[in-house]
């Protein structure tokens, strides 16, 4: 019995759709511990993930920076396809992407309602320079807002002055150094070898990294000084998102978008419970006295026109945020 050519091409069709599509693998990279609310917001996000492609996508999440990745590598970790998938720490990229600083800037953002409202016009930045740069954007949420870890009873900045601080972007770096303070730039990985070798004598970052570093441990007061904001954004790299069906992306994004309100309000109660941890563990949270709020703003004022002055680039957003928000 012969078979013509056009029947073979034809059940080879059919077979071809009845197949099932092909299954993905990804390891996801995370620098922050497993305890870390990022991590466990990862985690709630790959068992949806799961769910929602049929289990055609499995995301293993690898946290801790166990794959050999820190915070400052992983922009470049996702887009050269190191990583296929990853959390990327906004402000530690400014020197590849100076734009993802904005949320940096000492004292624009003073609640996570505002925080949203720039969101409205920085998310869309985040997008085009994660494309640039062969990743797309599934997700971002917020870190609450950092404070000041130190041994010190300060009442006023003189109290703080020359004491080494850790900081973890060009910013901060910089918000330290003109308020007094002397500015370490160490990745989260350092901090608690250099808290323990005494190395640095402060760190600044929010109440839940405080608890993952058990901090009481090193330290005795944390100041909720609030000064700057950011964010993490889990990106994928965009030749694996290739490789996904159209069913899948759009599952994906689906559970992206559906989760991320979510994970925002996890950031919110993470600060008011690792705050309450802190304390019960003996790290004092103490008053910011409105002279130290004042002079850290004084001293920094100048920060905003000189991120502009570097990164013109950014003043579309400023300008539209601060215009829905009724600033100046």
């Amino acid at each position: 019995m012969t078979i013509s050519l056009k029947s073979f091409a034809a059940a080879a069709v059919l077979t071809a759709f009845s197949l099932p599509a092909l299954a993905e693998t990804w390891d996801m990279s995370l620098p922050w511990p497993d305890g870390n609310f990022h991590t466990k917001n990862a985690r709630t996000f790959v068992d949806a993930v799961s769910e929602a492609t049929e289990g055609r996508v499995t995301i293993n999440v690898h946290p801790g920076g166990s794959l050999g990745f820190s915070g400052p590598e992983m922009l470049g970790a996702v887009r050269d396809g190191l990583v296929p998938i990853g959390d990327v720490y906004l402000s530690q990229q400014v020197g590849e992407a100076p734009l993802l600083g904005i949320e940096s800037i000492p004292f624009l953002v003073n609640s996570y309602e505002e925080l949203k409202e720039l969101h409205k016009y920085f998310r869309p930045v985040v997008e085009e320079i994660a494309a640039a740069n062969n990743q797309k954007v599934l997700y971002m949420v917020p870190w609450p807002a950092p404070g000041i870890f130190t041994s010190v009873d300060a009442k006023s900045l003189d109290d703080l002055a020359g004491i080494k601080i850790r900081t973890y972007n060009a910013t901060t770096t910089e918000l330290f150094n003109a308020i007094g303070m002397t500015a370490v730039q160490l990745p989260w990985g350092e901090v608690v070898p250099s808290l323990a070798a005494g190395t640095i004598d402060g760190v600044t970052t929010s109440a839940s990294s405080g608890v993952d570093g058990a901090f009481w441990e090193f330290l005795d007061f944390f100041y909720p000084t609030g000064h700057v904001w950011s964010s993490d954004a889990i990106t994928v790299n965009l030749d694996s998102w290739a490789a996904l069906s159209e069913a899948d992306q759009n599952a994906i994004l689906k559970v992206a978008a559906e989760l991320e309100p979510t994970f925002w309000q996890v950031s919110a109660d993470e600060d008011a419970a690792k705050m309450a941890t802190l304390a019960e563990n003996g790290l004092a949270t103490a008053e910011v006295s409105e002279d130290m709020i004042n002079a850290m703003r004084a001293a920094t004022a100048n920060m905003i026109e000189e991120f502009l002055a570097e990164t013109p680039e950014a003043k579309p957003v400023l300008d539209e945020f601060f215009a829905a928000s009724g600033r100046n």
